[in-house]
C-alpha cells in the first residue's frame, strides 16, 4: 500500500459516496487508475465494506446500551460470539481484556426493549454475569480520524 493507496483510503473512510472521478482528482489519477486500486484494496480486504450512517432514534432505536459480559470459567469464547451474533440488537461485539470479555454495543426502542435484551443475553450459554451501562447522549459516533504515518 503506497501513499496514494492511503489517501484514498481516507478519503473513502470521509465520503464513502466520492466519485471516482471525484477521489481521482484528489489524488491526481483518472477514474479508471482509482478504481484500479479500490479494486484492488478491496480484493486484499483493506476496504471491506460502504455503508449508511443512519440517525438510531429516526429508525425507532432510541436507547442505547453498553453491555459488558463476563464469561463462565472453561467457556468456549468462539462459541459465546457466535450466539450474540444472533441477538439482532447488538450493533457491536468487542472481544476486550478487563473484567468482562466482551463489550456490547446494544440498541433498542425502549427500557422495556433494553431488560428483555438483557435476559437474553444472561440466559445465554456461556455468560456469568452483564454490566450494563445507559447511554443519557451521543456527542459523536463513528469518528473518522487521520490514519496513522506510513512505516518506513
Amino acid at each position: 500500500m503506497d501513499a496514494v493507496d492511503r489517501q484514498l483510503i481516507q478519503a473513502l473512510r470521509e465520503n464513502g459516496r466520492a466519485s471516482y472521478a471525484e477521489l481521482g482528482r484528489l489524488v491526481g489519477l483518472s477514474g479508471p487508475s482509482v478504481t484500479d486500486r479500490i479494486n484492488r484494496l478491496e480484493s486484499a480486504g483493506v476496504i471491506t465494506g460502504y455503508r449508511a450512517t443512519v440517525d438510531a432514534a429516526s429508525l425507532g432505536l432510541g436507547v442505547t446500551a453498553l453491555v459488558g459480559i463476563s464469561l463462565s470459567d472453561a467457556t468456549d469464547h468462539e462459541d459465546v460470539a457466535q450466539r450474540l451474533r444472533d441477538l439482532e440488537e447488538i450493533e457491536d461485539c468487542w472481544f476486550i481484556a478487563g473484567d468482562d470479555s466482551y463489550m456490547l454495543k446494544v440498541r433498542v426502542g425502549d427500557v422495556d426493549g433494553l431488560e428483555r435484551t438483557i435476559r437474553r443475553l444472561s440466559g445465554t450459554k456461556g455468560v456469568s454475569r452483564t454490566r450494563t451501562t445507559i447511554v443519557l447522549s451521543t456527542k459523536w459516533e463513528n469518528r473518522v480520524g487521520q490514519l496513522p504515518e506510513e512505516a518506513e
